[in-house]
């Protein structure tokens, strides 16, 4: 969508690019924004499980983006796409800026370290289990249930499409290959290392990913910094994607400054 400099979007585990739709049309205004499925999510067919991964995940994205001729100016990344968006960097030249909102930079901690990744893992080498994941239909009320559990508000429109999302067994397969491959080690190791002109956005109501992991990884980067913002949970950039899309903007800068909208 647009014209201009190139943006890529990545959505986060479990979602798709309609996550986007609010966001879109106001970074558009003054580039060709392009956001994708993820493996396996959304529209997409599953890849083998072994490329459901972070790394691998990060090589197929790569060439995809070699294929197409792409040259983003910037890589913006929802939860677990903000881990994608900073391995990513690395392998493009020139190297993009970097946006994370409410980015997932931390393993699981304790007993869940070992015992959720298992848990998956199993679920997804289980051929029944997006079958019984999405039997009975799933509806907006559960698909409601399931995001303002992350601290976020949608409209109904958000809602019915989550829902869809949760009634693929296509889609739901592809959450679980990926999140029973899913390794950090290798990338929280280098974030002293990430040359990346990085923003951390965090919605201070998240309850999926405290806005302290952001803080704690830009501290730990030579060219990051977080901004918080009130009243907004995990989906804090499809409650309020103006308010998002502004704070985008101005990280990414005159050369690239989109016009801002009339309800802005």
């Amino acid at each position: 969508m647009g014209d201009g400099p190139d943006l890529l979007l990545l959505h986060g585990a479990g979602g798709a690019s309609h996550s986007w739709r609010g966001m879109m049309p106001l970074l558009a205004q003054r580039h060709r924004v392009i956001a994708v499925d993820l493996p396996g999510h959304g529209f997409t067919k599953s890849p083998y499980g072994s490329r459901s991964g972070l790394e691998t995940m990060v090589r197929d994205l790569a060439k995809l983006i070699t294929a197409q001729g792409w040259r983003p100016a910037a890589l913006i990344g929802h939860s677990a796409g903000g881990a994608v968006a900073l391995r990513l960097a690395s392998l493009l030249d020139p190297m993009p800026k970097v946006v994370g909102l409410n980015p997932a930079l931390t393993p699981f901690d304790g007993v869940a370290g070992w015992l959720f990744p298992m848990l998956a893992k199993m679920l997804a080498l289980n051929p029944l289990t997006p079958v019984l994941f999405t039997l009975g239909n799933p509806g907006s009320r559960q698909a409601r249930k399931l995001i303002e559990g992350t601290g976020s508000r949608l409209d109904e429109e958000g809602y019915a499409l989550y829902a869809r999302l949760v009634g693929d067994r296509r889609h739901v397969n592809g959450v679980l290959q990926m999140m029973a491959r899913w390794n950090l080690e290798a990338l929280l190791a280098d974030l002293p290392d990430i040359a990346a002109e990085t923003l951390f956005i965090t919605g201070t109501q998240d309850r999926a990913v405290s806005p302290r992991v952001s803080d704690a990884a830009a501290a730990r980067m030579p060219r990051a910094r977080v901004v918080h913002m009130d009243g907004l949970g995990h989906l804090a950039h499809e409650e309020d994607p103006e308010r998002v899309a502004r704070e985008v903007l101005e990280f990414l800068g005159a050369d690239t400054k989109a016009a801002q909208p009339d309800t802005c």
